[in-house]
Parts: C-alpha cells; sequence; structure tokens
C-alpha cells in the first residue's frame, strides 16, 4: 500500500499518497480540477479497505451494499502538480443512520492544496435501495469518527 505512518495525535486521520503524473494535468502544467475529487476518492476507497475490510467494489459485489455518493464539495486552495506526492488526509467526520460524511485534504510539500467534504448514503447495491449502516459495518465505523 501506498501509506504513511499515523501520527499517534491523529489517531483518526488516514493518511493515503498519490503520485500526480503528467498525464493527470492540463497544458497549464496543473492537475486536472477533475483529477482533484478523483485523488480524494481513490483516498476514501482505500480508507474503506484499510479500516473496514472491503474497497467499493468488493462491498457491493460481496455484500450487495453499495454506498453512492449524494454530496461532494471541494475548495482549492493551492495548485496540484506532479512535483511533489500528494498527501491526502481522510477523516470520518460524521455517521449517520444510512450515511457517511468524510473530510479529505490534500497537500503538497506542507502546502494545502484543496479540501472538501463527501457523503455517502448505504444502499442495498442491486435494488438502489437506501438502507440502514449495516450492524457490523457500523461498529468499526462509530470508532472511527472524528471530532
Amino acid at each position: 500500500m501506498n501509506e504513511i505512518p499515523k501520527n499517534p495525535a491523529q489517531s483518526n486521520v488516514f493518511t493515503h499518497v498519490i503520485q500526480v503524473r503528467w498525464a493527470d494535468c492540463d497544458p497549464a502544467r496543473i492537475a486536472y480540477t477533475g483529477r482533484i475529487p478523483y485523488f480524494a476518492l481513490e483516498a476514501i476507497d482505500t480508507w474503506w479497505d484499510v479500516h473496514i475490510g472491503y474497497d467499493w467494489f468488493r462491498i457491493n459485489v460481496d455484500r450487495n451494499v453499495g454506498t453512492p455518493f449524494v454530496h461532494l464539495s471541494v475548495d482549492f486552495r493551492s495548485p496540484v502538480t506532479p512535483r511533489h506526492p500528494l498527501i491526502c488526509e481522510v477523516r470520518l467526520i460524521r455517521l449517520g443512520e444510512s450515511s457517511v460524511r468524510f473530510a479529505v485534504r490534500g497537500l503538497q510539500d506542507g502546502v494545502l492544496c484543496f479540501e472538501g467534504e463527501f457523503v455517502e448514503v448505504f444502499v442495498e447495491a442491486e435494488a438502489h435501495s437506501k438502507i440502514p449502516v449495516p450492524a457490523d459495518i457500523r461498529l468499526k465505523l462509530e470508532a472511527l469518527v472524528t471530532d
């Protein structure tokens, strides 16, 4: 995996490292706007795999549980380039009856490049109908919610 160790003072902050490539960039030599949410979603998907034991593909296929996004917002602070690794910090900031809200910050060389919030809702994957967070998953999520 491409994770770096957690800082004990930030035990519920998950860090995922992304190497931004030339192909991720536009003619201005910065990451395409659409790549920024993609990087955040890659970090969240990895968070699920590491903390819950399922990435989005496996939870859909193996458990018939979908977690589509119903909201996302991103604020851009500084350009993302291939010059430095992109450090994505993922925090679970809210656990609802049938939803989860993540905060993601992207940093390069200590500079905040973007921050955003991403909300997923739990659904029965085949029927695409809303369900409560499955009990075994809720148990794991409860321990991961940050202030």
